[in-house]
């Protein structure tokens, strides 16, 4: 497959957190809203995949966080933040909704996400949340020889 296969994950995106420990036994464990989300980006990955075996050859990822705006801005901040002149600097960091984001396609669109060697992330404001993973086959060798050919 030498197409670009596009993820739309739907709604606000989540960015994946650090893992919690039970202090008692000391067992590490995802939030369950980050669980819940990563499901649904497994669900949207398996969709666009459409049955088709994951990548084994070295891809790009671009992926766009699109943030809903803030309701308590006024109207005028509101148009600038969805044209582009403001952007979302606040927490979470754009790593940690990468981290989410290849998690849920992991094994589904690729083999393993260190097949992902180029990566862009763009976080931004957008009328309709969402986070959207485009991962495109590149003409090169793997470690293991394979050709992306």
């Amino acid at each position: 497959m030498n197409t670009a296969v596009t993820i739309t994950i739907r709604g606000e995106p989540v960015a994946k957190g650090r893992p919690r420990f039970v202090r008692k036994t000391g067992i590490a464990f995802t939030p369950s809203h980050a669980r819940k989300y990563e499901a649904h980006g497994r669900l949207a990955a398996q969709l666009a995949m459409n049955g088709k075996p994951p990548l084994a050859v070295p891809v790009r990822a671009e992926i766009t966080v699109d943030l809903p705006v803030p309701a308590s801005w006024s109207g005028k901040r509101r148009d600038a933040a969805l044209c582009g002149d403001i952007r979302p600097t606040t927490r979470p960091d754009a790593d940690n909704y990468v981290k989410a984001a290849l998690d849920a396609i992991n094994e589904i669109v690729v083999t393993d996400d260190s097949m992902i060697v180029d990566l862009v992330v763009t976080k931004k404001y957008a009328t309709v949340p969402a986070l959207t993973i485009t991962v495109t086959p590149l003409p090169a060798l793997t470690a293991q020889g394979r050709s992306a050919a």
